[in-house]
């Protein structure tokens, strides 16, 4: 496939470099079919786990590790991680298939995976000249269309029950970020500790059981160039059993909407032309599943929040030193944007900005 659009890796950053010659010999016992030579790229985008191309000869692998400096027995967990995709398989076609995983750190510093290389179309940084306002709109009703078929998902037959307590999910989310958030914190942000508090008061009573993705958005759906459909759905790490509205809460978190702060916008192409509006999201989901969304402002205002201490965590290891990547610079005001659309969520009782 030689399409341009096709999403491609570049060269390895400063300090994220993989010790060839151990993971050489690693493959070669663990697959066979392995060369003597590796040819190793990093893809470039994304803040949380670190991901490679790994070539040798024809054949081409993704490989998976935790990033520098991450509490890797929580949401870095790359047995976990490799785990949800092996019980996913057998009853959802959407993700790469898988080939090993190595649960020592003598090869590689911390634990990896290797999977298949999906090739296809990311929406990263740009959306393609050719994508037109009608042809965006098509993927953002397919995206939430899949996330509402993931939701369905039988947890029990597929023993995706195993991975995750549903019981009492919303206040452990609440209670969880929260001690993420002041454990990483740099800066004091008003409308961050506010979000704290109201959430604290105002979580749903009645909760659902489904498997959730939790980091459901656009640069993790690989798409098929030529049909815009979703081929595979990447970067499993934090999906679990749990309220599925609490999943489309986050996915909610990172739809930027044309007047959102920009500090949001290279973080998702949602604000463009065509695509649905958070509000129509949550309509479109609730036409597929036939769920409840009286509480929806609450679920985007804990997306919000969840998605302001995720970065904040990035922020935090990037102002101690531990990762020296200068994207990570300016991600404080991602975090006070995410406060804001919380913020004015609260206040005016809608997940739209048309104030």
């Amino acid at each position: 496939m030689s399409d341009s659009r096709i999403d491609q890796p570049s060269d390895i950053r400063k300090g994220e470099a993989l010790d060839e010659q151990k993971l050489l010999a690693y493959l070669k016992v663990h697959l066979p079919s392995i060369s003597d030579a590796l040819e190793i790229k990093q893809f470039p985008s994304g803040f949380s786990n670190l991901t490679y191309l790994i070539k040798s000869g024809a054949q081409e692998f993704v490989l998976r590790k935790p990033p520098i400096g991450a509490n890797i027995k929580s949401a870095h967990d790359m047995s976990r991680e490799y785990k949800v995709l092996s019980l996913l398989k057998p009853v959802y076609d959407k993700i790469p298939n898988t080939f090993l995983y190595c649960d020592t750190d003598d090869v590689l510093g911390a634990p990896f995976y290797l999977m298949e290389r999906v090739k296809g179309l990311i929406l990263r940084g740009n959306i393609p000249s050719d994508f037109s306002g009608k042809i965006m709109h098509g993927i953002s009703e397919n995206a939430i269309s899949n996330l509402a078929d993931l939701h369905t998902i039988d947890i029990h037959k597929s023993g995706l029950i195993d991975m995750g307590k549903p019981a009492g999910y919303i206040k452990r989310q609440v209670d969880g970020w929260s001690r993420r958030y002041f454990n990483a914190e740099t800066d004091e942000i008003q409308n961050m500790n506010e979000t704290v508090e109201w959430m604290k008061s105002n979580m749903p009573e009645k909760e659902t059981t489904a498997f959730i993705h939790n980091d459901y958005k656009y640069d993790n759906l690989v798409l098929d160039p030529d049909t815009k459909e979703i081929k595979a759905v990447l970067d499993w790490e934090m999906a679990t059993v749990g309220d599925p509205l609490m999943d489309l809460g986050t996915t909610l978190g990172y739809w930027a909407e044309a007047d959102d702060n920009p500090a949001l916008k290279p973080f998702s192409l949602t604000w463009h032309e065509g695509n649905l509006t958070r509000q129509e999201v949550a309509i479109h989901y609730a036409s597929q599943t036939k769920k409840d969304l009286n509480d929806i402002v609450f679920y985007y205002v804990f997306g919000c929040f969840k998605i302001g201490v995720i970065v904040q965590q990035i922020y935090a290891r990037y102002k101690k030193g531990i990762t020296q990547d200068p994207r990570f610079a300016n991600l404080i005001y991602v975090v006070k944007a995410c406060g804001i659309n919380a913020s004015n969520a609260i206040k005016y009782q809608r997940v739209n900005n048309f104030y």
